[in-house]
């Protein structure tokens, strides 16, 4: 069955239609979840959470741009929407630091994805969704700003955060690793 085929039956809510377009792209959908929860089982939450929107909203898909980048966009908005109504972003005081280069570079560490996946999860809320919305889905801070209802500053602010504090994890990672080899 085509695409189109699969969308034109999901917009008459057939259920077989609805578990094949499941089945094409939880994989995809789960690891965009993944990246803005703080752990598995949330992930899983927001994944169905964004599948029943998608399947309640398809019928306003009108076949302009990309079928997966429309169901990835709902996908992100589903999680933030779910953050934004936790207000993980009232911060009193928040200092306005600008998005500069870090000074030292962690980059060339080899350091696990599992890993990287698991320090990317511990953060904090706010810093954890500017960070994958930045460095992983190439959001500006104006649309970062503008979709969590905070400043550009701010934006700015939790994603230098965010990287200070991944930095450090990853550095002790490399260290601890380093004293373990022979």
């Amino acid at each position: 069955m085509t695409l189109d085929e699969l969308i034109i039956l999901c917009k008459q809510q057939d259920a077989k239609a609805q578990g094949e377009l499941y089945k094409r792209y939880n994989q995809t959908l789960f690891s965009i979840c993944l990246r803005y929860s703080p752990n598995y089982v949330e992930a899983e939450d927001n994944l169905q959470d964004a599948f029943i929107t998608i399947f309640n909203k398809i019928a306003q898909f009108k076949d302009k741009g990309s079928f997966e980048g429309w169901m990835k966009r709902i996908t992100v908005n589903t999680v933030l929407q779910k953050y934004r109504k936790q207000r993980v972003f009232d911060i009193p005081n928040e200092e306005q630091i600008e998005d500069k280069a870090e000074d030292e570079d962690v980059t060339d560490l080899e350091v696990p994805l599992n890993f990287l996946l698991k320090i990317i999860q511990e953060l904090p809320d706010r810093y954890r969704l500017v960070f994958s919305m930045y460095v992983l889905d190439g959001y500006t801070h104006k649309e970062i700003a503008d979709l969590l209802g905070i400043s550009d500053g701010t934006s700015k602010s939790n994603l230098a955060r965010a990287r200070g504090i991944l930095k450090t994890k990853i550095e002790t990672y490399y260290l601890e690793n380093e004293n373990t080899k022979p």
